[in-house]
């Protein structure tokens, strides 16, 4: 295992980012919230992270933890301001607010190291950590996905009309959405710019919006394994098909195409449709086995009643 993580540690840590950027996305999402702010979010947390570190002379998981808080009060402030808006409005508000983070981190200066970024930010922190950082986010989300908590997201995202006259307070939880959006993308930014011990703007730019778009889209945005499924794919794919050589972006692009448009849900939904399909399977197998039963408990009653 120690073998593995060192020859695939640079891609491992890229997995575990992208993970907790899929999530950060999702959140919003899976109560019908349209937003792509988490790329902005990404930024607020590397810069920061960079920053502390870097200029600063602050503790790295000091550094982390106060850019996951910075992250999570701008996405709240935010959430504020754009809450009045709707649908692809809204996606286009939280898009512009991404794109616009990474125009300030051009033009910051010394601040954000200009169009260079920032470099030597050096903490005692590994792919280990990473890792367990991601295992507790994963965790904590995963009670968002079950119970009564996932029964007001669902009817959240379907009607929020009629989750409102049921006595859910629509409002409030989607601005949770993006304060925990916004403290899980900007974790995912301040870890990734430590693994990476630099951060600049060629990293959040808009090409991080439609990876991370595309991850939810092809692992399946109900639940956080479609964001694992979906970085494993996307970031692992393109090593199993080095073979192929120079034809390698070609033969990447069309497997997404063909993902996206023959998995509407997600290689999620797929695995749950089967489940589902499995079940029902075992249920009427059993209802047939019962009727079966009874069938044949009546006939054999039947008979020795004809007998007496």
């Amino acid at each position: 295992m120690i073998d593995f993580l060192s020859s695939y540690e640079v891609l491992i840590q890229l997995t575990l980012s992208m993970t907790l950027l899929a999530i950060s996305l999702q959140i919003p999402l899976r109560m019908g919230v349209i937003s792509f702010a988490s790329v902005g979010y990404f930024a607020i947390g590397g810069y920061a992270t960079a920053i502390l570190v870097a200029q600063q002379g602050i503790n790295a998981w000091a550094a982390v933890f106060l850019s996951t808080i910075l992250g999570g009060v701008i996405a709240y402030i935010l959430g504020l301001g754009i809450a009045h808006l709707n649908g692809l409005y809204l996606a286009m508000a939280t898009v512009s607010f991404s794109l616009i983070l990474s125009v300030v981190a051009v033009n910051g200066g010394s601040l954000t190291g200009g169009p260079v970024g920032l470099f030597g930010v050096i903490g005692p922190i590994t792919t280990w950590h990473f890792l367990v950082v991601v295992a507790v986010v994963i965790f904590l989300v995963s009670f968002t996905e079950r119970g009564k908590l996932s029964r007001r997201f669902d009817a959240i995202r379907e009607d929020p009309q009629l989750a409102a006259a049921m006595g859910i307070n629509v409002v409030r939880y989607r601005r949770l959405s993006f304060l925990i959006s916004g403290a899980i993308g900007a974790l995912s930014g301040s870890m990734a710019t430590l693994m990476k011990s630099a951060i600049s703007p060629e990293s959040i730019g808009f090409g991080l919006i439609i990876l991370a778009l595309t991850v939810i889209i092809v692992g399946g945005q109900g639940s956080w394994v479609g964001a694992v499924l979906g970085s494993l794919f996307f970031l692992w794919m393109p090593q199993t098909i080095k073979f192929v050589g120079t034809w390698e972006p070609v033969l990447y692009g069309f497997i997404v195409a063909v993902a996206a448009v023959t998995l509407p849900g997600g290689v999620l939904a797929v695995y749950r449709n089967w489940r589902y399909r499995r079940t029902a399977a075992k249920v009427i197998a059993q209802q047939e086995a019962r009727t079966r039963d009874l069938a044949m408990s009546g006939a054999t009653g039947g008979g020795s009643g004809d007998g007496v």
